[in-house]
């Protein structure tokens, strides 16, 4: 077995220890050491090539198992990673995608990279290299450069006339450049010159202590300015109105740049790089009624339907040419313009199928650049370079932001990437399995299919034909992919969709049958319109479950990859899994984190991905009805199971809860169809929806993991509980709503608003926090119940009686603390001491520079170290010498 599980991980590039690996790397972190490479010891797992007997093995292996050499389908394929390993390893792959964006990714990615291999790479570059020259020279004139400089961003702002005075504001929300100790640049403001007002403001770099203002006061601030002429307030709705009414304009107010002699700096624009501007817009208005009516510009309004609203509908930004300004459309445009007139010519020198490769790779780089050079993509002042737009996922809408160089720089450096990336993927293809003949090298023969469509509609494929279908489903509400592919859809249905017209039919992308919980397609319906979208979801998985069905094979094998930590996520996913005839036969949690990662200062968020590995569910005994009473007592065993089995191999935290779910719904699937132990409202029976045996799985984790806290069995009441359930859960101050609110019902069936009236927690907006005992003061009626309340003779909670003294250690002192639990005789009582013992073991012990990050932590172990002999305090992890992203490693030393 030990052999089996190193050769699989060797078949899938993990050629070292990466649990080893990946402590000595924490360990190195933390006592401030640089380790050579990626710090592991080995090369990423994609980046290593398997030789031709290791191949042959696995081909030998299968056939063995399935009989031939299985096809494998993914019909959510996204990006491809699932079909680009399928084809690597020479086993026959179907590849779909319902977004036309990311069927293109797929078919140059995928199927380009494995039929024409490293062959095409020369092509690429030709005809790339042909392609930037005449995107420079055309654009040239409208970016000037001076003393051999070479332009990093030009950093802009959003701006109105000031309501009283008519003269520019910018809306700068601070003035920074760079904020490093040792190298601080900052932009001041010149309202006037010699005397007299200027109608705009013009701009200097100041340094060092040259800055006398604070930078850190901009104009901007929560959607309202202060104008810098008169220093009264212009109000928020009259920004809208004027973004609206199409008065908005933007002004550039700082350049950084790279002199030749490398060395980063900024600069204010020059009169040059303002009349450049001029010149820009007045191309563009030249242009712009040929090229919309070539449809090279985007037109189209941005759809009604978004989940992605961030306030660019308020601030004027209507249709998709909106998201960028003249100068940002005049370089996006020129570039698909010349694309197009490229096209004829590669075409006329090579054959079809290679001349349409070259361009789809070549056309790629348009989507990079878009993302890299609009109205949303921004400075980053901390990191020293530009934000692309999808930062995140939404359109938020920037005060300021940044432009890409569009001459020399932008699609020079894209089609660069853009030709990396597909010569990495084509040598992995090619170095991948090679049959060595006598002569010369001979390919692995591989097949992959690309389609643009339905995940419920594989009519390519038969009935019964696949062995596998692995997939890695849409993310329940977390991504809505076609609203954000409209942003590159639009301009690529101009030049992708010349090649691959079936990808782009239609006018934007497929919002109406993408399986999504979209709220935003239900906005109509009010406060329904959260179920009608967990119900639109769950149906259109059930569709394309029920066609994955059909196409497997008898012996075939449905695996389900899911990260989302959500219990909804879950209950709609297992339900559409049931529906469409699955059994859950097992299920792997993936660990993608450290193993001893505290996510101290975040949010704590799931590190793992499940996969699910299902097969068709045989045909039902016919032994009677099944109802959840029947199957409890297995639920709970498989959940206990799982939590011992999945703790062993280094999950935590919320990470270790969702490792429960798969067992739970395994035992339901088993017995499928389950009915529910509560009727339906018209007294019917129904079936059993996976949540209960969710619920249930949690539960019983609770129970064990209350004990564990404490070192025994426990009992207290649902407060306390749920106090120590989520320190020990998320190992966190914050964490989501959800995992609050699944948790509060797990102990006690509390809901989080009755947390909140006790004080536990505080509600933020998607998010709670739990509250340090100095804000958990108890007054007025709510005295006697809950809280810290240091003249109480008695607690109803353990938890307000451990808090109440760590309160008075923290005020007053060790002594004063000390009187307390002598006057009211809680160093005795069991409860309390339990619960101590508790949050001593759940509360993440943990130091940086000598300070407790969790304040709470340090008192306990004060308290505990004078005056409470019989708690036991664990080892103290060697102090974290540094701070990353707020996360800390608990066994750093």
């Amino acid at each position: 077995m030990d052999a089996y599980q190193k050769w699989l991980l060797h078949l899938c590039g993990i050629w070292g220890d990466p649990i080893t690996a990946r402590a000595a790397l924490n360990r190195a972190k933390a006592e401030g050491v640089k380790l050579d490479g990626n710090g592991y010891g080995y090369k990423q797992a994609f980046r290593n090539h398997l030789d031709h007997n290791s191949v042959a093995l696995l081909h030998r292996v299968l056939v063995r198992t399935w009989g031939e050499v299985p096809s494998i389908v993914d019909p959510t394929a996204g990006g491809g990673s699932i079909p680009f390993v399928a084809a690597r390893l020479g086993l026959p792959s179907f590849a779909n995608d319902l977004n036309g964006v990311a069927a293109s990714v797929l078919r140059a990615g995928v199927k380009i990279a494995a039929e024409q291999g490293v062959q095409l790479v020369p092509c690429l570059k030709k005809w790339g290299d042909i392609l930037v020259t005449r995107v420079r020279d055309r654009l040239k004139p409208f970016f000037p450069l001076q003393n051999g400089e070479k332009v990093v961003a030009y950093i802009w702002a959003h701006a109105v006339d000031c309501p009283r005075t008519a003269r520019k504001v910018p809306l700068v929300t601070d003035w920074w450049l760079q904020k490093a100790k040792d190298s601080q640049v900052a932009i001041r403001m010149i309202t006037k010159a010699d005397g007299v007002d200027l109608r705009e403001p013009r701009f200097e770099v100041v340094r060092g202590t040259e800055i006398d203002f604070d930078p850190a006061k901009g104009v901007m601030s929560r959607g309202s300015a202060v104008s810098p002429y008169d220093d009264l307030v212009i109000d928020g709705s009259y920004i809208k109105s004027e973004a609206q009414a199409g008065r908005m304009s933007q002004v550039m107010y700082a350049v950084a740049i790279r002199r030749p002699d490398g060395r980063r700096d900024f600069r204010p624009p020059t009169e040059a790089d303002l009349a450049a501007l001029s010149d820009a817009e007045s191309k563009l208005n030249e242009l712009r009624p040929e090229w919309e009516a070539q449809g090279v510009l985007p037109v189209e309004e941005i759809d009604a339907v978004s989940n992605y609203e961030r306030g660019h509908r308020m601030y004027g930004i209507t249709t998709w040419s909106d998201m960028f300004s003249a100068r940002q459309l005049l370089t996006h445009a020129t570039f698909a313009a010349e694309l197009i007139r490229l096209a004829d010519e590669v075409k006329s020198e090579m054959d079809e199928e290679t001349a349409t490769a070259v361009l789809v790779q070549l056309s790629l780089a348009q989507g990079k650049a878009l993302n890299w050079n609009a109205r949303s993509s921004s400075w980053d002042v901390s990191r020293q370079k530009m934000r692309s737009v999808f930062d995140k996922h939404n359109f938020a809408f920037k005060w300021t932001f940044a432009e890409f160089e569009g001459a020399e720089a932008l699609y020079s450096w894209c089609i660069e990437r853009v030709a990396a990336a597909y010569e990495e993927i084509a040598e992995s293809f090619h170095k991948t399995g090679l049959l060595i003949g006598s002569d010369p090298e001979q390919q692995l023969p591989r097949s992959v299919t690309v389609t643009q469509g339905n995940g419920a509609d594989l009519g390519h494929l038969t009935d019964g034909s696949v062995a596998h279908v692995c997939m890695d489903p849409p993310y329940y509400d977390n991504v809505m992919y076609a609203e954000l592919a409209d942003f590159f859809y639009v301009w690529e249905k101009r030049t992708l969709g010349r090649l691959l017209p079936e990808y782009f039919a239609d006018e934007l992308t497929d919002k109406d049958n993408e399986a999504v919980a979209n709220p935003a397609r239900f906005a109509g319906f009010g406060r329904k319109k959260k179920a009608l979208a967990d119900a639109d979801y769950e149906a259109k998985m059930t569709a394309i479950f029920t066609e994955c069905h059909r196409v497997l094979r008898k012996d075939g094998v449905l695996t389900v990859m899911f990260t989302h930590k959500r219990a909804e996520a879950w209950n709609t996913l297992g339900m559409a899994l049931l529906e469409a005839g699955f059994t859950i036969e097992t299920s792997w949690p993936v660990n993608t984190e450290s193993e001893h990662s505290l996510h101290i200062a975040n949010v704590n968020s799931a590190a793992s991905t499940i996969m699910l590995v299902c097969r068709k569910r045989g045909t039902a005994d016919g032994s009677g009805q099944v109802f959840f009473e029947d199957i409890e007592a297995e639920v709970r065993q498989a959940a206990r199971e799982a939590l011992i089995r999945f703790e062993r191999s280094g999950l935590s935290g919320v990470d270790l809860l969702l490792s429960t779910y798969g067992p739970a719904m395994s035992v339901i699937s088993g017995h499928w169809p389950v009915h529910s132990s509560q009727g339906s409202e018209d007294g019917t029976v129904s079936l059993l929806r996976p949540e209960e045996a969710l619920s249930t799985a949690r539960n019983e984790v609770s129970r064990l993991q209350l004990n564990r806290i404490v070192g025994h069995a426990a009992q207290f009441e649902p407060y306390t509980d749920f106090t120590l359930l989520a320190w020990h859960t998320f190992r966190a101050i914050e964490f989501g709503f959800d995992d609050a609110r699944r948790l509060a019902l797990s102990t006690g069936g509390l809901d989080v608003d009755q947390l909140v009236r006790a004080k536990i927690v505080e509600k933020k907006a998607g998010t709670v926090r739990l509250r340090e005992p100095k804000e958990r003061i108890a007054r007025g009626s709510s005295a006697s119940k809950f809280g810290v309340d240091p003249g109480a003779e008695q607690f109803d909670h353990p938890v307000d009686a451990v808090h109440t003294v760590c309160y008075i250690a923290d005020m007053d002192g060790l002594t004063a603390a000390k009187a307390f639990l002598d006057r009211t005789g809680l160093a005795k009582d069991r409860g309390f001491r339990d619960c101590f013992q508790g949050l001593v073991n759940a509360v993440p012990r943990v130091r940086v520079q000598g300070d407790w990050v969790v304040p709470l932590a340090g008192t306990l172990d004060r308290l505990a170290s004078a005056y409470l002999p019989d708690v036991v305090l664990p080892e103290l992890p060697a102090e974290r010498r540094t701070y990353v992203q707020g996360n800390f490693d608990s066994e750093a030393g």
